[in-house]
C-alpha cells in the first residue's frame, strides 16, 4: 500500500536521514525564467539600480481568518502578537516542543481577524495543522504555489522592487500619495490605476518595497514598472540569481524543518501527506552524520533569538527558557578562497578519478537544504549554507552558522565542497571527490553600506 503521510513514508526507510538525502528532489525552484539578461547584470542590479523580482508562484499563501486568529498565531510562534493587527507585518518564527526550528514566514496583517502567510510551505502547513486540529475559531484558505498545483490561478500577484534607485520609481509611478518606507511596515500604492499594498523589506540587503495586488493586474503594473524603470535601470531578476539573493542579504531560507523525529511531533506528521514538500524535500552536501537531529537548528543559529519573547505561552517556550541561557551559534557569511575556488573549478577538468563537485553559478544549491560542514584545524565548528556567486562582491559566498569561539571577523575556516562516498543518488548530482575550500568569516549582510542601511529605512 501506498504511503499517505510523512508518517508512512519515514516507516519505509531506515531513518529520517535517510529519507532526506535519498530523495530525488533538486534545489529549491522558482518557476519564472532562468535569466531575463545576465544573471550577474540582474545581481548588480539591487546594488546599483533598481531589480524586479517576481515571486508570483512559488511561495504558499495561507489566508486564515476568524476570531482566533491571534491566538492561534502566540500559541505556535516565538513572536509576541500583543500590537500586531491590521495594516502590520512580521516574520513569523516557529519552533518544535524542544525549541528547534520548524520554519519562518511573512505573516501579514490584512484585518485584526485575517492574516496571510506567506513562504515556502513548511510554516503554512504547520500554521494549518494547529488551526485545524486545535480547536480555534478560524477558516483557512489556502492558495497554492505554482509546483503544488500548476493550473492554480494566483489570487495575488507579488513583486520585490528592490536598490538603492527603487524608491526614486515606485515614487514616480505610484498615484496613490507617499509610499509607506518604514522597515517592515505595511502602505498602499496605486499604479497603472491599480491599487495594490506594499510591505517595506529587502532582497539581497537592498532597500525597496514587496507589491502585490490582484494577480490580473499584475501584467499591467509590471508593464508600467518596466517603462518608467528603464532610466533607472531597472532589470527583471530570473531565477539564477534570485536564488543566490539571500546569500548577499543574510536570511538563511532553508533550514532542515525539526519536525521528523519525537513523539510530540507524531500526529503532525501523520497530518502532513506523503507529497508533502517536508516528505519529498532533499538533504545534500558534505555534512553527513546520519542523524537528521543534527541539522535542527535554534532561533539563535539563525539569528532569530532577537525576536523571541517570553511574554506569552507558546510551543517549545520552556525549552528555548533553557537554551537561552547557554552559549550560543552565530550567523556569520562566509568568504571563499578565490584560489581555492579556482582549483575546485580546475578540478572539473583534471584527469583524476572524480571530478571536484561543480559549482553552478551563481547559486551552487544541489538539494532543498544544501548544508556542508565547517571545520577549523580539523574539528568541525559549523554549517555553511547556500553557496552563492556574488558578482557584487566579486567572491563567492556562503552563510553559515559557527560555534562562537570562530564566529569572528578575519577568522579563517574550511568548508569541505561536495558529498562524501562520490556522491549521492539525487539526480541533481553527479559523481564527484570532495575538496577543501579556505574561507574567511566576515559579518552579515556581507555588504558594509547594506549592512549599516538594511534596517534603517525611514
Amino acid at each position: 500500500m501506498s504511503a499517505k503521510t510523512l508518517e508512512d513514508r519515514l516507516a519505509g526507510h531506515e531513518s529520517p536521514f535517510t529519507m532526506l538525502y535519498d530523495n530525488q528532489m533538486g534545489r529549491y525552484p522558482f518557476p519564472i525564467e532562468s535569466e531575463y539578461t545576465h544573471w550577474a547584470e540582474e545581481q548588480r542590479a539591487w546594488r546599483e539600480g533598481v531589480a524586479l523580482m517576481n515571486q508570483s508562484f512559488h511561495m504558499t499563501d495561507l489566508y486564515v481568518k476568524g476570531p482566533d486568529v491571534m491566538k492561534l498565531l502566540s500559541d505556535i510562534s516565538v513572536n509576541s502578537y500583543a500590537k500586531f493587527g491590521k495594516g502590520k507585518a512580521k516574520q513569523i518564527v516557529c519552533v518544535n516542543h524542544d525549541g528547534y526550528l520548524i520554519g519562518d514566514s511573512i505573516v501579514f496583517g490584512l484585518e485584526d481577524d485575517e492574516v496571510n502567510i506567506v513562504g515556502r510551505p513548511i510554516v503554512p502547513n504547520w500554521v494549518q495543522f494547529h488551526a485545524e486540529t486545535g480547536g480555534y475559531d478560524v477558516v483557512c484558505t489556502r492558495d497554492e504555489r505554482k509546483l503544488d498545483d500548476p493550473d492554480n490561478r494566483r489570487l495575488t500577484y507579488r513583486y520585490e522592487v528592490q536598490g538603492p534607485k527603487a524608491l526614486d520609481l515606485l515614487n514616480e509611478v505610484n498615484e496613490g500619495g507617499p509610499l509607506t518606507t518604514k522597515f517592515f511596515n505595511m502602505g498602499e500604492i496605486t499604479i497603472a490605476g491599480c491599487k495594490g499594498q506594499t510591505l517595506s523589506h529587502g532582497m539581497g540587503g537592498a532597500q525597496g518595497l514587496e507589491i502585490w495586488g490582484p494577480f490580473d493586474d499584475g501584467d499591467k503594473v509590471k508593464a508600467r514598472l518596466m517603462e518608467v524603470g528603464e532610466k533607472y535601470g531597472l532589470r527583471l531578476v530570473g531565477s539564477r540569481a534570485y536564488a543566490s539573493a539571500a546569500a548577499e542579504s543574510g536570511w538563511v531560507p532553508s533550514v532542515v524543518p525539526a519536525i521528523y523525529t519525537g513523539e510530540k511531533m507524531k500526529t503532525y506528521r501523520q497530518w502532513l501527506k506523503a507529497t508533502s514538500f517536508e516528505a519529498l524535500s532533499t538533504l545534500g552536501g558534505s555534512m553527513k552524520t546520519g542523524n537528521i537531529e543534527d541539522y535542527y537548528m535554534t532561533p539563535w543559529d539563525v539569528d532569530y533569538g532577537r525576536v523571541i519573547k517570553f511574554d506569552h505561552d507558546f510551543i517549545g517556550r520552556a525549552a528555548l527558557e533553557k537554551m537561552a541561557e547557554q552559549p550560543q551559534r552565530k550567523k556569520m557569511t562566509l568568504v571563499w578562497d578565490a584560489d581555492d575556488v579556482l582549483k575546485v573549478n580546475a578540478g572539473y577538468m583534471d584527469d583524476g578519478d572524480l571530478p571536484t563537485k561543480n559549482m553552478d553559478f551563481p547559486a551552487a544549491h544541489y538539494a532543498s537544504y544544501p548544508y556542508d560542514l565547517v571545520t577549523k584545524d580539523g574539528r568541525t565548528v559549523g554549517i555553511s549554507i547556500a553557496p552563492a556567486y556574488s558578482a557584487n562582491e566579486r567572491a563567492w559566498i556562503s552563510l553559515a552558522v559557527l560555534d562562537p569561539d570562530v564566529a569572528e571577523t578575519g577568522t579563517e575556516v574550511t568548508v569541505t565542497w561536495g558529498e562524501p562516498d562520490g556522491g549521492s543518488s539525487k539526480p541533481t548530482v553527479e559523481r564527484h571527490r570532495q575538496i577543501d575550500v579556505k574561507t574567511e568569516v566576515h559579518p552579515w549582510p556581507i555588504h558594509d553600506a547594506v549592512r549599516e542601511a538594511y534596517r534603517k529605512q525611514t
